[in-house]
């Protein structure tokens, strides 16, 4: 199985354990990556809400960048949350606009690129294994399994509810984390908060009403007597680290 890769800046930086990680395993699940050539930042959360067609173009870049590569089954895999969210939409919103998509591959033309909307189908990482690898390769491969760790399954509020290509789960009560916690040999326990916000960047707005949010999921992990929180996301991991030790 061959897919285009998007590892994105905090799979470089604050997040390279799970960039790591996934180097590691897919080998071993018949998962083949390409690294997407000269990627850039797919903008996070912030640029968006600047200056619209410069982030759409931003984005967009990527995909031309990622369809000019032949050997990755027009599929490209970014397992950051927010990268998955913005390629997707933005991949979208070109579908849906053609007008949109004639502005944007202006400004792409600058650098010599050019895109065609729907062109290259944009994938999250826990889709790829729940989908096309399935939990029974999984769980062929176990060697260490997570015996007795009790976990809280944390899919935040980017992955599952974007509504744009293929839904990765349920938006409301997403299993697929769960399962897979489940073959690796974890304790999955209910986890009612798994889809609820972690305040994202408000930490740069508002330190008071994010660190409440993350308080919330915290305890509710806690009053569920979880071990851990898995998460998908890089920016939900950094934000519950420094507010755990607060």
């Amino acid at each position: 199985m061959k897919y285009g890769y998007y590892p994105g800046c905090s799979l470089e930086h604050n997040a390279i354990s799970y960039h790591e990680s996934t180097m590691a395993i897919a080998p071993r699940l018949g998962i083949q990556f390409q690294e997407i050539d000269d990627w850039n930042c797919c903008g996070a959360t912030e640029f968006i809400a600047v200056k619209l067609l410069p982030a759409y173009a931003l984005v967009s870049r990527n995909l031309a960048m990622a369809s000019r590569q032949p050997d990755n089954g027009k599929q490209l895999v970014a397992p950051c949350s927010a990268c998955y969210l913005n390629l997707s939409k933005v991949d979208q919103y070109m579908v849906d606009s053609p007008e949109l998509a004639a502005q944007v591959n202006a400004s792409l033309a600058a650098g010599g690129l050019n895109y065609t909307p729907g062109d290259i189908r944009v994938r999250h990482l826990l889709d790829v294994i729940a989908q096309d690898v399935g939990y029974e390769k999984v769980a062929e491969q176990i060697r260490r399994p997570l015996t007795g760790l009790r976990v809280a399954p944390y899919y935040g509020c980017v992955v599952v509810r974007p509504g744009f290509q293929q839904q990765v789960d349920d938006y409301e009560y997403p299993t697929s984390m769960d399962l897979l916690m489940q073959t690796i040999g974890a304790t999955v326990i209910d986890f009612p908060m798994k889809t609820h916000c972690c305040g994202g960047h408000m930490t740069q707005i508002s330190q008071e009403v994010a660190f409440e949010l993350i308080r919330r999921l915290l305890k509710n992990a806690s009053d569920y007597e979880a071990d851990v929180i898995v998460t998908l996301c890089p920016m939900c991991q950094l934000n519950w680290m420094p507010t755990r030790t607060m």
